[in-house]
């Protein structure tokens, strides 16, 4: 067990953790962070790329030769990184699973020569993984692994059909579902209704694996045939429109990548949407030859980085005025103004990137809602402050599914996972209604009102027997037995809106039952060292320590009997010991992206261990207050 450190030595950690995290502050003073490199990223691109050269005629000497490199590079970095049983993780520090391995497995399609044992190993891999390597057998361990939702699993498939990897000709199609681009056709007010196979931010995948599946294998159908045939310049017409200027779709280049490869096997090279998707392609590449599942989540970082400073009180004394200036005013400028073409969104939200593709969302918003009150004394036009606020909270509650809880990107959209209500989102929301609620017009207030005591009721019914809550968008790779979720993060993150509704709202202590059991079960995954992982007897790491200390520091005043405090000192120890004093930060994959897509960010584990400790000081040190140190004039 961690030996508990004295009060000085956790200030001291968190001065260095606090310095470590303002130097990750670009030039214009906000936060960009790095995203981990990503195989899965990685074998699409490949994929996409290398397709592209074949299918273009006429390219320029010197861009043709590039892409060629980059091909080859991103080939190299998966050999070079490829796991020791063979498969592949989405990260270079996860575990081997089917849908990245089965990817890189038509990534080194054709590559046998130079790559034979790479490709030799990952059959192996899949073989045993998927209990066969014939198409069928192949095919249906990929689609096991998505249920019902067929947002990821028909576009792996249609690469391995692509690649000649479920068999040649027409019958490796039989094995692709056809997904209805025809229905992208439809006005976007009908897309909620008409029930689509894939989630709302999927519409490109739908449209260019459905049309390249209809390409190569058409329905007997004569009548679905026909209307298919009539609606594929519509909804090319759709694609082109929800085309972000960068051409990435979502800055995301798996999904890029897919849409690509369709355009390409359909027999649409010509089409506008290839050339800036390529372009996007070949300006994601990393100089060691990957790519990451998304170019950045800028706004989310940063956002996580004042609320984090906040939480400890030390934005005032670590960063001048004029830097919180510099950071409010970027964020003001990054909440949509207009009707989002990719979702419809109203205006009012943020998306996680200042980047073209982002997309407004339901946990980005609350961040730079929770960002911009933390930063409120810096901010001299008090009229634009509130009325951002009020078009942000406007845009939550509108937002708001009639169960009470709150989606990510569109209301009612359906029941897939990454389309329903969640408990991490909604807790992020309503800890974002309860902080603006004193500054908002009357009308808006009592909606606002109403909104929480919806979402707190959501979140009542949501929590699990044991006492604790599922996440949506962070997961644990060692959490096998409750299917990779992240109790820790989901848990945690209710327990701190909890905290703070339950400490100020009138009708607030009707939750306390319900935080009670949760702390009890956040106590009940404290590992033997005092560190926490995803859940039940997973690993300790340092972001899940941080999360759970945070959430117990929250709600420590709240249980007298000292088991709260005990358990928070025993957690700071332990992210003491394994940041070395603030100064070492190595990260855990626990993001959860897209579709089971595994990722890690640099800036996680410094953000949350600043949180923590800024917390747990104030508990642990009652009479403490933020530590004065000089900020830089």
């Amino acid at each position: 067990m961690t030996d508990q450190p004295p009060i000085p030595t956790l200030r001291d950690t968190l001065a260095a953790a606090t310095d470590e995290l303002l130097a990750f502050r670009n030039e214009q003073g906000y936060w960009e962070g790095e995203l981990s490199s990503s195989a899965l990223s990685t074998a699409t691109a490949v994929c996409a790329l290398r397709r592209y050269l074949g299918c273009v005629s006429g390219l320029p000497e010197d861009r043709r030769r590039a892409i060629e490199l980059l091909v080859r590079q991103g080939l190299a970095w998966l050999a070079a990184h490829q796991n020791d049983d063979g498969g592949f993780g989405d990260t270079t520090l996860s575990l081997s699973n089917i849908s990245t391995t089965a990817l890189c497995w038509a990534a080194f399609s054709g590559e046998e020569a130079a790559y034979g044992q790479a490709e030799k190993a990952v059959r192996a891999w899949l073989a045993d993984a998927a209990g066969g390597l014939d198409p069928p057998t192949l095919a249906a361990a990929i689609r096991r692994r998505y249920g019902k939702d067929h947002t990821f699993s028909v576009p792996i498939l249609t690469t391995l059909a692509l690649h000649d990897r479920l068999g040649a000709g027409r019958d490796a199609w039989r094995l692709a579902p056809q997904l209805p681009f025809e229905l992208a056709a439809c006005p976007p007010a009908w897309y909620a209704k008409v029930k689509l196979p894939v989630v709302s931010y999927a519409l490109p995948a739908l449209i260019a694996i459905g049309l390249v599946r209809h390409s190569n294998r058409p329905t007997r159908n004569p009548l679905t045939r026909a209307a298919r045939g009539m609606t594929r310049r519509r909804v090319l017409s759709v694609l082109q429109s929800i085309q972000p200027d960068g051409g990435g779709f979502l800055e995301a280049t798996p999904l890029t990548s897919f849409v690509t490869l369709g355009l390409l096997g359909a027999g649409e090279a010509a089409c506008p949407v290839v050339e800036q998707a390529v372009e996007f392609l070949v300006r994601s590449a990393r100089p060691d030859g990957s790519w990451p599942i998304d170019t950045n989540l800028a706004t989310w970082v940063t956002t996580l980085s004042v609320n984090a400073l906040d939480a400890g009180g030390w934005i005032s004394k670590r960063m001048p005025l004029s830097e919180q200036g510099a950071v409010r005013d970027w964020l003001h400028g990054q909440q949509l103004k207009q009707v989002h073409p990719y979702t419809q969104a109203a205006p009012g939200g943020w998306a996680w990137t200042d980047l073209p593709g982002g997309v407004p969302d339901a946990d980005d918003t609350p961040g730079a809602l929770l960002a911009l009150r933390a930063l409120a004394d810096a901010d001299e036009d008090r009229a634009r402050l509130r009325e951002s606020a009020i078009a942000g909270i406007v845009w939550l509650v509108d937002l708001q599914n009639a169960d009470g809880g709150m989606p990510t990107f569109c209301r009612g959209w359906g029941t897939l996972p990454f389309d329903r209500s969640s408990c991490d989102i909604t807790a992020h929301g309503l800890r974002a209604l309860h902080a603006w609620r004193s500054v908002l017009p009357e009308a808006l207030t009592h909606r606002a009102r109403r909104a929480e005591r919806a979402a707190l009721a959501y979140l009542a019914r949501q929590q699990r027997p044991d006492g604790g809550w599922a996440p949506l968008w962070f997961g644990n790779q060692h959490a096998v037995a409750v299917d990779e979720t992240n109790l820790t993060y989901g848990t945690s993150r209710v327990l701190v809106a909890l905290a703070e509704i339950g400490c100020h709202a009138a009708d607030g202590d009707r939750q306390l039952p319900n935080a009670v059991r949760g702390l009890q079960y956040m106590i009940s995954l404290q590992n033997e060292d005092g560190g926490w992982g995803g859940g039940p007897a997973t690993p300790s790491s340092i972001e899940e320590t941080a999360l759970a200390v945070e959430a117990l520091a929250a709600f420590a005043d709240r249980a007298p009997d000292g088991r709260v405090a005990e358990s928070v000192r025993r957690g700071a120890a332990w992210l003491v010991e394994h940041t070395a004093g603030g100064r070492e930060f190595p990260a855990t994959p626990i993001g959860f992206y897209f579709a089971k897509l595994w990722y890690y960010e640099r800036m996680y584990p410094v953000v949350y261990t600043v949180a923590a400790l800024g917390r747990a000081i104030r508990v642990l040190e009652p009479s403490a207050v933020a530590p004065h140190v000089e900020a830089p004039a």
